[in-house]
Parts: C-alpha cells; structure tokens; sequence
C-alpha cells in the first residue's frame, strides 16, 4: 500500500485544467462548473458528468492519469467472478471497490475513487489482505459488474427478500389456511342457512350489506371533512425553501421503472431536468426490463446526463412494478429516494420540500407523499371525473388521515424516504400488485408515521375506458391482496396498531373493494323495484333494512357527488364542478373493474396489468 501511496500522492489533482488540455472540457464550462462547486461543494467530476459536460469514460481516464494509476473497462476486462463472490456486493457497492484478481502479493482492485489512505485502509479492511495494484474505473462500471456478477441473488433478494424475512407481511401466499377454512365455513354455513331459512338468511345479508356500506361511507366522509379544515401537511414556507443551501442538500435517489415506455422517455428526462436540485446531488435510476429494447435505445438515443444510470431488471417471474424497484433500492446510494413514474411532472420543489418535512417531521417519519394529478383533465369525461377524484383523494382524504393519525396508503408514486428505513421496512412486496398502498399500511403496522407535503405531482390520466379498467382492476386487486395479508392474524393487528388505526384500514382498504363489488347488487335491486313496480322485494326489507337502504341510496351517491364537488374548489378547478354530478356512473366502472379484479386475484393473483401511458393528445402538444 505504500507504494500505491507514493506513486499517487505527488499528483496535483487539478481535474479541469487537465480536461481543458486534451480537448475535453471548455475554458467557460469549467469557470461554470467551479462556480457551482463553489455553491454544492460536490466533487468537480460529479458536478461535469450531471451537467453532461464531459462523458464518463473521457473523466475517468483523465483521472486515472492524474491518480497516476492505470484505467480499467470492466466490461471489456471483466474481474475474477470467482474472487468477486467471496465478498459482499452491498459493501463493494458502496465503498465502491471491486476486486480483480489475486495475485501473489496481494489482490489486485479497482475503484472509481481517488486512491487515498482511506480509500486503500478501506479496501483493506473489506477485502482482508494486501492490496498489491490498484486501478482506476467507472462507477458506472461497477454498477453492471454487480449486476451480471449478483444477477442471480439481487433478482432473488429482489423478489424473494419480503417473503423469506416476513413471510406474514408478503402478498406470496394469497390466501392463507385460516382465511380458506373461514372462507369455507361462512360458504358453506350460507348455503345452509338458505337452505333453512332462506328469507331470514337474504335479510341478514341484505342486512350486512347495508350496514358496512353505510359505515363505508361515513368513514370517508368524516374523514375528508377534517382533511377539509387543515391545509395538506407537513407545513412548510417559502422561506424555508429559500434557506436551503445547496451545500447542505443531501443526495436523493430518483427510481423511475419504464417499461415499453420509448415514446415518453425524452418527455421524461426532461420533467426530472425542472427539478430545483443540485444536479450534482442527483442520482437517477432508469428501471429497464432485459426484454425491453425498444426503451432501451429510446433512452440511449436521448442522451441524458452522467447522473442518469440505467439498471437493466433481470427478466422472472414476476414481472412488477415492485421487483424492479427493490433491484433499483439495491444499487441507490442517496440519502432519500423517491419514485416517478414515466410520465410524471413533479413541481419543481418538490425534492426540496421532502427534506424540509423529513427535518420536521422526526425520527418516527418513514416517508412523506406528494399530491397527484392530472395534467390533462379536461381531454374527455374519463380524465375530467379521474382529476376531480385524485383531487380529493389528496387534497382531503390524505390530510385527513394524516391529521387523525390513521394509516395511509401510498399512491403509486411521488412517495419520498429515507433510504435506510425503506430498507429497513424491507422495500416493496413484489407480488402485491398496489405494492405502494402495502407499503404505507406496513409502515404503521411497524410504528413508523407516514406525512403528506404540500406539492404535486401531475400525471397523464387514462383517456380510454379499456385502459382505465386494466389499470384500476391492478389498483383494487392489491387493496384486497392487502386487506388479505394484514387480516391473516386480526387480533395481531389490533395488538400491534390499535383498534382505531385497524378499523381505519379495514373500512378504507378492506371497504373500498367490497363497496365497489356490493353496489351492483343494490343498485339492481333498486332497478327491479322501479321497473316491476311489484312488492316482491318488500320481505326481505323490513323497515330497518329499508331505511339505511333508502339513506345509501340518497345519502350515499349525494355525499359522493358533493365529496367530488368539493374536490374542485381548492385547485381551482370551477369548471369540473358540474361533472361531480356523474359519480355515479363513474361508480358503475369501477364496479366492473372490481369484478374482474376479483376474478383475478383467484386466478391470476400476481399478474401486473400494464397501464399505456402516451397515449394523450396532451402530450403531442
């Protein structure tokens, strides 16, 4: 190690002047780029990479010369697969330190960093013997080396990991034996109650119905009048954000998983380049799956700066949202992450305001959630009733169970954490198809708190009918997966969130599924009655069933109608107002989505509907 050291230590390290001399890097880009170090105090190189000044290769083989070490291209000179097993990727990853070989002296490595005393005692103490030659590489290298070397246990960490920590808390098994043989018992002791005594046994259900229907939406109601009084949490000013200092940023970890996703790739980077953030402290991790070339080229055709890495998602069984985003927590070095989905345009600040709220919010905060919406919401009746319930979603519901302390369920993106508690959370549930929403109600098993920020993030909304049910038969489908996976031990739950925060959780994530799956049934006998104008119905409503019916009825579709209505007044959105009035159609295809997510969690449990994204007339503007 030594000799390393005096072979190294004599360089002046003065990275621009020397990009400047081969030609690589402009006199003014490099005076622009030292005043920004100035500001982040963020290495030179990382600073010219994220800023696309200078291409990853032309950096590092200038730094290898100014190291006074030799340059290595891992893929072109792969290491000793067998050595690189004898040692943990997690630590190579992040010490950035790969092993080459062994030779007689000691081992040969290569690192993307300065070879300094640190750097060499660290290698040391990773590695356990001498390191005899040291050379110089990408991090990006080291990345896909990882990668092709681990494919193997990163794919099955990835998938497997939940499952095989917390097999109670994984979406793997869908039913358990308790939840078939309850099942089976109240299938069975229905059949023979009708049997027995049929018009009792239709008047208890009818009963039943009703009475959680009704329950349902009270619930909801309740809950958005008090999202209603406070505005979204957790506040922060526009001073706050002014005092930031860049220096003082911590690096974020973007994940972005794109699947067949080429048309929006350049719309894409271009959404995540408006971030107000440091460049610099920037990590973005495009999610690529192997089979997926299209993307692939589109992405390498867009040119995206020396921050933006692409991690290629081996190609199993199953094929989620999820699993690609436990490889991407895999590789993600940043201090906080957060997911976007391709088509998202977050405001700009948003990034700034997660640090802010995690900085307020204490250590029991294991993620903070930004508002969506829609960007095109007035395309077409889908869009128009899809803004005004995300609207809301997040602008009352959300706060309203923030403020009352109850779980909440993630959206799909925008959620923003710590790095390290994501992990400790053991990342998304691969075969939990609102894996999101699963991990929001783990958070609150754990005792951790979920908060909402004040900032948005617009998405495209579904403008076809057919779209629009493939994507929200996946989103009630994982509600149930859900409620499955935390009612395997009720009294557990209960013991572990209170009863409070239990009911909560059933009545929102167990409730929304079965509302939706009962509606027809009420709303078909209704239709009879109208149509027939007959009393055979009259039996099986005595008056107590009759009047919480007659209350769901009116009360139910006013209470939906005016909770959509009030939707559109705090973005401003006078002019949807009017289509609030047609909830209840809206209602008859999320039925239609539930019935077909019902079907599938029996037959194709784990199965991701893909949602076509593009497709907006919006978006050729």
């Amino acid at each position: 190690m030594e000799g390393i050291l005096e072979q190294t230590s004599h360089r002046p390290l003065r990275l621009g002047e020397a990009l400047v001399a081969r030609g690589l890097l402009r006199p003014e880009d490099l005076e622009w780029a030292l005043e920004i170090q100035a500001r982040t105090r963020e290495p030179l190189g990382q600073i010219l990479l994220s800023r696309g000044l200078v291409r990853r290769y032309d950096l590092y083989r200038t730094l290898a010369e100014l190291w006074g070490i030799p340059f290595v291209d891992l893929l072109q000179e792969p290491p000793d697969m067998e050595l690189l097993h004898q040692f943990p990727p997690e630590q190579m990853l992040a010490h950035q330190l790969i092993p080459l070989r062994q030779l007689e002296e000691g081992l040969e490595i290569a690192t993307a960093r300065r070879p300094d005393p640190i750097v060499l005692e660290e290698a040391q103490r990773l590695f356990g013997q001498p390191i005899a030659r040291i050379r110089a590489t990408t991090e990006w290298d080291i990345r896909q080396i990882l990668l092709r070397a681990f494919r193997t246990e990163i794919l099955t960490t990835a998938t497997y990991g939940l499952c095989y920590r917390r097999p109670e808390e994984s979406a793997h098994t869908v039913f358990t034996r308790g939840q078939f043989l309850v099942m089976t018992l109240l299938l069975v002791g229905t059949l023979l109650a009708l049997g027995i005594a049929p018009r009792a046994t239709l008047i208890a259900i009818n009963a039943a119905i009703n009475i959680f229907f009704l329950a349902s939406i009270l619930f909801k109601f309740a809950v958005s009048m008090v999202g209603a009084r406070y505005e979204r949490e957790i506040a922060i000013r526009e001073e706050d954000i002014r005092t930031l200092k860049d220096d003082e940023l911590p690096r974020y970890t973007i994940l972005v998983p794109v699947y067949r996703e080429a048309e929006i790739i350049q719309t894409l980077l271009t959404n995540l380049a408006r971030l107000d953030y440091p460049r610099e402290k920037l990590e973005i991790l495009l999610l690529l799956e192997e089979d997926d070339q299209e993307t692939l080229e589109a992405a390498k055709a867009a040119r995206p700066p020396g921050n933006v890495y692409f991690i290629r998602i081996p190609n199993a069984i199953p094929r989620t949202k999820p699993k690609a985003c436990n490889v991407g927590l895999f590789f993600a070095t940043g201090d906080y992450l957060v997911i976007y989905d391709a088509e998202d345009q977050p405001e700009p600040d948003q990034l700034k305001k997660a640090v802010l709220a995690f900085r307020k919010g204490g250590e029991r905060l294991a993620c903070v959630q930004a508002a969506l919406n829609y960007f095109n919401a007035r395309e077409n009746f889908l869009t128009r009733m899809f803004t005004l319930e995300y609207s809301y979603w997040f602008d009352y519901m959300l706060p309203g169970l923030h403020r009352l302390g109850l779980p909440i369920p993630l959206g799909g993106t925008s959620n923003h954490f710590p790095t390290e508690r994501l992990r400790m959370l053991g990342g998304w549930d691969p075969f939990n198809v609102t894996e999101d929403a699963d991990l929001g109600i783990r958070a609150a098993v754990e005792g951790w708190e979920v908060g909402v920020i004040p900032s948005t993030t617009y998405e495209e909304a579904n403008t076809q009918v057919r779209n629009w049910i493939r994507q929200r038969s996946r989103w009630i489908k994982g509600y149930m997966q859900t409620t499955l996976v935390h009612t395997r031990n009720p009294w557990q739950l209960i013991r572990r969130v209170g009863l409070r925060k239990a009911a909560g959780f059933l009545l929102l994530v167990g409730g929304t599924p079965l509302t939706f799956l009962s509606a027809p049934w009420m709303w078909a006998m209704f239709l009879w009655w109208i149509i027939t104008q007959t009393r055979t119905l009259d039996p099986f409503f005595p008056p107590p069933v009759l009047y919480i019916s007659l209350l769901n009825l009116l009360f139910g579709n006013a209470i939906a109608i005016y909770l959509n209505m009030l939707a559109g007044f705090k973005r401003g959105n006078y002019d949807l107002i009017p289509w609030a009035l047609l909830t209840p159609v809206y209602w008859v295809l999320h039925s239609i989505a539930a019935y077909k997510a019902l079907w599938q969690l029996f037959t194709r449990p784990f199965y991701w509907e893909k949602t076509r994204h593009g497709i907006s007339h919006w978006l050729r503007r």
